[in-house]
């Protein structure tokens, strides 16, 4: 009973949180976008104290629920797990292994250091599964979508619509392909070994969850040396010669209490000083085969508080159906613009962990992550597919880490992340003889104005001028130049914001 209210809840958290990467329309984000920021490292990272002591009192009272109901990294491997356990050959397969206490904590030093130094994105376990669902799972999701509204739209029906499905970043693909073929491998065969040796989130929490209150516990008058916990626990810290249970290492998935045919392990509160072990007795066939009622109440309990893709030949746009327009590519930008509300270089790197969230909701498709080495998988603004509209605010109301905080949309629209800089050899006026004021007529802070190339010559074409103290640096300029294949004017990012 124990062990179904957990897998409840766990699918219920691991759904909702996967969707919320793959959710384009953004409007799971306004019911259970809440699921991100009781993340145990982003709610850190955010000084989110509330949360904190709520997962910090949590662990003391039933030990790792966290790692078993809450994090999605953590139930992926719980699946991957299962699935394997269900070839016959892999049944009972796990064992007791002590625990490799120095790898643990060197491992979190480690983390931390690389936290420090702005780095530490690739360990932490909410991000990576992030990085999973984004890269991995979102375009399926999307591919799946356009296929109902191809169907929908030769029944006349708008209840889909079709979105661009493409390869934001190469190396942050990558990075989700190898961190999931990892853990695939380590769950498929060893169950919990990432969560018990490597997870930083984990070790933490294990430390925690050595003084919990409500722990599974031996009763040795009922044990009969079968082994049958030991060889079911994922998380390998049963020893049961000793009786004996590591809960640094358990992480409360009470596939021991259901497997016990002998209900010798319970989830319970009481503390028992340890009994001789008597010599194994095989107990009579109709002895206790489920955990107690008081183990069942206590477990509702903790529920009620824990309550390049193959579509590429769609982004082929046209010029009136005749010429095909020729992709923009992204400049040369000496500083990276990062989204309003992200105030410096310094406080975003020093709190994104790369989770991929604000690039999943972006409805503008202009965040995507960065390549740069120190700033690997974070995104940065680009406006080849649009720009960052006045009104949208999507981005800072789903970072979970405080990386990206925006008040309201009026403080938004007076934040300079960065301002236009003009190229006079990429520009049509000058390449092709046209008159041109797309840059000008749409820049929502009235920052560019078009001026006679020649001032002494009234039959002088105009060209655009940028009023940098004006301009905010949203990038409308640059997504709605026509010159190819590199806009004529840019946004160049300021390292630190301000307001105008």
């Amino acid at each position: 009973m124990l062990r179904k209210i957990r897998i409840a809840a766990a699918a219920f958290f691991f759904v909702l949180t996967t969707l919320l990467f793959l959710d384009f329309t953004g409007t799971l984000h306004a019911w259970f976008g809440w699921m991100a920021k009781i993340q145990f490292l982003p709610a850190l990272l955010a000084l989110n104290v509330g949360v904190v002591a709520f997962l910090v009192i949590l662990t003391l009272l039933f030990g790792r629920v966290y790692c078993s109901v809450i994090c999605p990294l953590g139930v992926m491997q719980d699946i991957v797990s299962w699935a394997s356990g269900k070839r016959r050959k892999h049944r009972n397969r796990f064992a007791y292994s002590p625990a490799l206490t120095w790898l643990r904590r060197g491992m979190l030093v480690v983390f931390v250091a690389a936290m420090l130094a702005g780095v530490g994105s690739l360990l932490a376990p909410y991000s990576a599964y992030g990085r999973i669902a984004s890269n991995l799972l979102a375009p399926v999701y999307a591919w799946g979508n356009n296929l109902l509204a191809y169907i929908a739209g030769r029944m006349d029906s708008y209840a889909f619509y079709s979105v661009d499905v493409w390869m934001k970043s190469l190396s942050t693909l990558l990075v989700a392909v190898v961190t999931f073929a990892v853990l695939f491998v380590l769950a498929w065969r060893s169950g919990r070994t990432y969560c018990n040796t490597i997870c930083p989130v984990g070790t933490v929490l294990g430390f925690l969850a050595r003084y919990s209150l409500f722990k599974p516990r031996f009763d040795t008058s009922k044990c009969n040396g079968c082994k049958l916990c030991a060889r079911n626990c994922k998380a390998s810290c049963i020893d049961p010669a000793a009786h004996k249970i590591d809960y640094s290492r358990c992480v409360a998935c009470m596939d021991c209490l259901e497997n016990c045919r002998q209900g010798a392990i319970t989830y319970t509160l009481r503390r028992r000083k340890p009994d001789p072990a008597p010599a194994p007795q095989r107990p009579a066939a109709d002895a206790a085969k489920t955990p107690s009622d008081a183990s069942r109440r206590r477990f509702l309990g903790l529920a009620g508080i824990v309550a390049y893709s193959a579509l590429r030949a769609q982004e082929k746009k046209v010029d009136g159906g005749l010429a095909v327009i020729v992709d923009k590519k992204i400049p040369n930008r000496a500083t990276p613009v990062v989204p309003p509300g992200a105030q410096s270089l310094r406080h975003f790197n020093a709190h994104c962990t790369g989770c991929q969230l604000c690039v999943s909701v972006c409805p503008n498709q202009v965040l995507r992550p960065s390549g740069k080495l120190m700033t690997l998988m974070q995104p940065e603004m680009s406006f080849e597919r649009g720009y960052c509209r006045p009104e949208c605010t999507k981005c800072a109301e789903v970072c979970p880490t405080g990386a990206i905080r925006l008040t309201d949309l009026a403080g938004k629209s007076s934040i300079q992340i960065g301002h236009a800089v003009w190229i006079a050899e990429n520009c049509v006026v000058n390449t092709d003889g046209v008159s041109c004021n797309n840059c000008a007529r749409h820049c929502p802070a009235g920052a560019i104005k078009m001026v006679r190339r020649n001032p002494d010559d009234p039959k002088s074409p105009r060209i655009p001028a940028v009023n940098e103290e004006r301009c905010i640096g949203c990038g409308a300029c640059e997504n709605l130049c026509p010159a190819r294949p590199f806009s004529a004017i840019y946004v160049e990012g300021h390292s630190r914001h301000r307001t105008v």
